[in-house]
């Protein structure tokens, strides 16, 4: 089959590899399209997958083409998307219900080969079915609806609140749509991209702007969510929380970005400045909100490429370019 492969730090390229056989609890997708983020950039700059080569893609969906030898829950031919999350259930976080940090996390697409090829190998527990009227190449976008689902989780908002966003990419717009739905007072957002801060406004934020300076808020925000990994937008973020309010890390920053604190200002302020990691408990209940329409596809995915285009599709992402960008094998 073809399968886009990063085969090491900075180099990525289409291939032939193996069909891929199911083991006794897992299945085979066939692929109907894998959608790009931040994780297969720094995937590519040699940070998160523990090894390369590796086939990249972890928020896919498609159809069952093949059955491990003990899967009863699905048959061929059931669409599905599919959580990537992989965890050991043993480790003291997994027994203490925080199995995003597991100890020996994984994850389908960052360790082990994901769904940005033909087809992939997913334990039959991590597939969730489709109802009829989601369309298969739409339901891509259920494993970061997730992730949002987790950081709002993590957020614990509070109805009327006033909710900041660093960032109108994918996941900006996604934490929006949660945000307008949590009984937030007001939803506004930063982007330096026009184009970008265009679709926020489409989306109805209470408000959309280059700086946090042009919008009205002198005592700050109550939620304030970085949603880019920038460390500028990280530390002007940091400043901008208002009293008893929380900052929300939820963009992906390298692993060399730094930002500095104000401690005084957290005590006698109680800022609380936390994080949000990946998946957790959120999947089927991103999976129930997409089938209820909390997003619009056609505004979230602004590019639907040719799998044999990978590369120039992980190109047009980092460029930041366009929103969600898929690729359909």
């Amino acid at each position: 089959m073809k399968a886009a492969l990063v085969e090491s730090v900075g180099k990525v390229s289409l291939t032939e590899v193996p069909d891929p056989t199911p083991g006794p609890r897992e299945v085979v997708v066939k692929v109907a399209a894998c959608g790009l983020c931040g994780t297969d950039l720094h995937i590519l700059q040699g940070e998160f997958a523990p090894t390369l080569p590796v086939i990249p893609g972890h928020e896919f969906a498609g159809e069952v083409v093949a059955l491990g030898s003990e899967v009863t829950e699905l048959s061929e031919g059931a669409r599905v998307a599919v959580d990537p999350s992989l965890y050991c259930y043993e480790c003291r976080y997994c027994r203490t219900g925080h199995n995003n940090l597991c100890e020996r996390w994984a994850a389908i697409g960052v360790s082990r080969a994901g769904g940005a090829a033909e087809y992939a190998v997913a334990p039959v527990a991590n597939c969730v079915p489709l109802p009829e009227h989601v369309r298969t190449q739409d339901a891509a976008l259920i494993e970061p609806l997730s992730c949002a689902v987790r950081g709002y989780d993590v957020l614990k908002s509070q109805l009327g609140s006033h909710v900041l966003i660093y960032g109108s990419g994918t996941m900006g717009l996604m934490m929006l749509e949660l945000a307008k739905r949590t009984g937030a007072a007001s939803v506004e957002v930063l982007d330096l991209n026009p184009e970008r801060l265009e679709t926020a406004r489409s989306l109805g934020c209470s408000g959309a702007a280059a700086t946090a300076e042009e919008l009205d808020r002198p005592r700050g925000w109550d939620l304030v969510v970085d949603a880019t990994g920038n460390a500028a937008a990280i530390q002007d973020g940091l400043g901008r929380v208002a009293k008893a309010g929380t900052f929300l890390q939820f963009g992906v920053a390298d692993y060399a970005t730094r930002a500095t604190i104000d401690p005084y200002r957290i005590y006698n302020q109680e800022i609380t400045i936390t994080g949000s990691m990946a998946v957790l408990h959120s999947y089927e209940r991103a999976a129930e909100l997409f089938a209820g329409g909390i997003l619009d596809p056609e505004v979230f995915i602004s590019d639907r490429l040719p799998l044999a285009s990978y590369p120039e599709a992980l190109d047009r992402f980092a460029e930041g370019k366009g929103r969600k960008i898929v690729v359909v094998p």
